[in-house]
């Protein structure tokens, strides 16, 4: 099959919302190829914990790219202990430059509790405003529904829930199987 017949690999939302002192990050597990759900149980958000830091991870795109995004991004934060933006700046930096890296195609949400960051391979790593970040297929959905949510009583939990539901209502590559992961407050 070459390359332009592959239906390609979609799906997947993530988001990552900060309210409270507490840094909720969330992903569905839908994994599609074409039109074809592939899986529906994948965990797409992680916690590492390099040098005894606690740092939550959610990716978006290609599977084996982002886990290879990931090993680089611990591999960062063992030499930079408790500093995520340092460790995201230096991992954006070789992702740009590194021939290899820059053929991966994904991109990754990350937080320490503090910092809220979206790390992409064009060298980027952008703080988000309004305390939300969210990426993937359904992930401009998720960002306008948790927008809207915000301003209220509702925890960041809650609103990352509500978000991606709304999200899985809307984009066919996204489902309502959810991995959450909590960090701070």
């Amino acid at each position: 099959m070459e390359q332009s017949d592959f239906p390609g690999w979609h799906g997947t939302t993530i988001i990552g919302v900060r309210k409270g002192g507490k840094v909720v990050v969330a992903g569905d597990g839908q994994v599609s190829l074409g039109q074809t759900v592939i899986k529906g149980t994948a965990r797409k958000v992680r916690r590492l914990s390099p040098g005894g830091y606690d740092v939550v991870c959610g990716f978006a795109g290609s599977t084996a790219d982002a886990f290879t995004l990931l090993e680089r991004l611990e591999a960062k934060l063992e030499a930079t202990p408790g500093q995520l933006q340092r460790a995201s700046v230096e991992l954006a930096k070789d992702w740009r430059t590194d021939k290899y890296l820059q053929k991966l195609e994904a991109m990754l949400i990350v937080t320490d509790g503090t910092d809220l960051l979206i790390i992409t391979g064009a060298g980027d790593v952008l703080e988000p405003e309004h305390d939300i970040a969210a990426i993937g297929s359904g992930g401009n959905f998720a960002l306008a529904a948790a927008r809207g949510l915000y301003d209220g009583d509702r925890d960041a939990e809650d609103i990352a829930r509500s978000a991606m539901a709304i999200a899985a209502d809307i984009c066919v590559y996204t489902n309502g199987n959810l991995t959450v992961e909590t960090i701070g407050g």
